[in-house]
């Protein structure tokens, strides 16, 4: 059911894995399609413009040669009658045919607008001369009578200034005046006769304003016509060029400068930020004709075009008759130029990959670790509890045997019971004391008494202490202590322990009669210690294992090899704190060998 439950996990968490690969990549490939398509729109603005600006060069030349055209006419217009076939009064009377009401209508409007001008300006002259008033033209009449008794007459006119008569700007005047006479009378004297009449100023001011009117009505008409008449001109004259230029014959290769082209394209891409080299060609717009093209190579074969690189536009395309001619732009390293603009998206998204695969292996590794961990530590409940039984169970049978009287009476057979609860006391302690040692280096709670110690003498006493052991494994023990300088700084029981776990390990794993050898000796100012056999010895994989705790090499089903595979962890657990190195060589059904490497005191 575990098994079932991690392999559920593994797979679950495999699927997400892959759903979010999946995703990236979805989204590394919508952000190609995405500047992929800003690269096309970049590439077709920069077409346009460059369309647009030949189009206009085009239309300027064909001005150009239509003004020289014109020019021509009107100097052929102005020759004399004898140097050409054009009748400059047939021309004037053609003209005058031509001439429509409308224009008649026109033309006697201005006459009447200049005459009125001028009538207006001459009114302001005198009015300026008058005064507006203040001056009086007064006409003295005088009579006399000569010597011969003949009666003479005469008239003088006399400018007399009125300055009642003086009329303000804005004083409004009356309709009706009064005009006075004045005469001599031989029999009544001085003579005043009063006549009413119409106001010269108010009439000659009614007059300004009618003619004001006048004038501002023939303006407001003239005007309206050659505004009306201008615009209709003009949209005629475009029209018309329009149209003639849409007519244009001249051939689409004369049309087309290859140097300008190349220049302009140049220009406008770089503009858009496209520096990149680039072939083209202009044909007809049936693509049957070639009109001139520069490949991106030096062998200056004809560029070839595809869909996904190249980009296309007609260039004349408002020509009705004419050819309109197609410009084609191939860009061979578009790709490389996206995938570089796409540098930072794609470093994200595979650093998110990496770390996502970093954590999803490093989560598949610790579940198989823990799955790992838990077996060994099953199996080493198993073990402990083997070798735990195995001892109370034989204390037991002592123990029992110890009540039978006639056993007791026997004191060899009492002595001997005795001894083996004794041995079987002093395992379990072993045992025990190899658990507790455990925990406490798991706990950080490890204390060591160092102390100067010969390393020679460590392992002498260590062998004879398993003596007994050894004779019952019927073990040989080949001793070549040749170290001369074995001292170190270690703990006693410790470094005890680690000698007694590596024979002890050599005994376990050995086939038949075990055959150990354990030497000494000085190198590069350390003592090396080597613990070596001839048993079954281990692959290259189980090397890297038999100091992990809870370890032990596979037997198959046989259950000879007694252990609850914490020797060589506390071995290498002691190695360490001492300061000192464990290596091990082995070989399969050859034997192994352990080296220990501490520094000389």
């Amino acid at each position: 059911m575990k098994k079932r439950s991690i392999a559920l996990i593994i797979g679950l968490m495999s699927f997400a894995l892959l759903g979010v690969m999946a995703m990236q990549l979805y989204f590394l490939r919508q952000s190609y399609e995405m500047k992929s398509e800003l690269f096309g729109r970049s590439v077709n603005e920069a077409l346009s413009n460059v369309v647009a600006k030949i189009t206009k060069h085009d239309a300027q030349h064909f001005l150009t040669i239509r003004a020289q055209r014109g020019a021509q006419t009107s100097w052929l217009a102005k020759l004399p009658a004898d140097r050409g076939n054009i009748d400059r009064h047939i021309i004037k009377s053609n003209q005058k045919k031509k001439l429509t009401t409308r224009e008649k209508k026109i033309a006697m409007l201005r006459d009447r607008m200049r005459r009125m001008v001028a009538q207006k300006s001459m009114d302001d002259e005198i009015n300026k001369l008058t005064m507006n008033g203040a001056i009086d033209l007064q006409i003295h009449y005088e009579e006399f009578t000569d010597e011969t008794g003949v009666t003479h007459g005469r008239v003088i006119p006399v400018l007399v200034r009125n300055p009642d008569a003086v009329v303000k700007k804005n004083q409004k005047l009356h309709k009706y005046d009064t005009i006075h006479y004045t005469y001599i009378d031989p029999q009544f004297g001085k003579q005043t006769i009063s006549v009413p009449r119409i106001n010269a100023l108010w009439q000659h001011e009614q007059e300004q304003k009618q003619k004001e009117r006048q004038l501002r009505e023939v303006k407001r008409l003239l005007e309206h016509d050659s505004l009306q008449n201008t615009l209709q001109s003009k949209s005629t004259v475009i029209e018309n060029l329009a149209e003639e230029y849409g007519k244009y014959g001249e051939p689409l290769k004369m049309r087309l400068d290859p140097l300008w082209i190349d220049t302009l394209l140049r220009y406008e891409l770089h503009n858009k930020g496209i520096n990149l080299p680039f072939s083209y060609e202009v044909t007809t717009a049936n693509n049957d004709s070639l009109i001139f093209s520069k490949a991106n190579d030096v062998l200056g074969q004809k560029p070839t075009f595809n869909d996904v690189t190249s980009y296309q536009t007609p260039i004349f395309s408002k020509d009705v008759i004419n050819d309109p001619g197609l410009i084609k732009v191939d860009f061979p390293e578009k790709n490389s130029l996206i995938l570089n603009r796409m540098t930072a998206s794609m470093a994200t998204t595979g650093g998110l990959l990496i770390v996502l695969v970093f954590c999803f292996g490093y989560t598949i590794f610790s579940i198989l670790k823990q799955k790992k961990v838990s077996e060994m530590k099953t199996d080493f409940i198993n073990n402990m509890t083997h070798e735990f039984k195995t001892p109370v169970s034989t204390i037991m049978i002592a123990s029992e045997a110890l009540k039978d009287v006639e056993i007791a009476q026997d004191k060899v057979r009492v002595a001997r019971l005795a001894n083996i609860i004794y041995e079987e006391n002093e395992r379990l302690g072993s045992h025990i004391e190899r658990v507790l040692n455990i925990a406490r280096i798991d706990k950080n709670d490890f204390k060591l008494d160092k102390k100067p110690l010969d390393v020679n003498d460590m392992i002498a006493l260590v062998v004879d202490s398993m003596e007994l052991k050894l004779q019952k494994a019927k073990a040989v023990i080949n001793l070549q202590l040749y170290a001369e300088n074995a001292v170190i700084s270690a703990d006693e029981l410790h470094f005890s322990n680690v000698i007694y776990n590596l024979i002890d390990n050599a005994i376990k794993y050995s086939v038949d009669t075990p055959d150990i050898t354990i030497s000494t000796l000085n190198k590069n100012g350390q003592v090396v210690i080597r613990v070596a056999d001839k048993g079954v010895g281990m692959s290259r994989d189980q090397q890297t294992k038999i100091f992990e705790q809870f370890y032990r090499i596979p037997t198959g089903n046989l259950h000879d090899v007694k252990g609850f595979g914490l020797g060589l962890s506390y071995v290498n657990t002691v190695v360490k704190r001492l300061n000192g190195m464990i290596s091990v060589k082995s070989e399969k059904e050859k034997g192994s060998e352990f080296e220990l490497k501490f520094q000389v005191t």
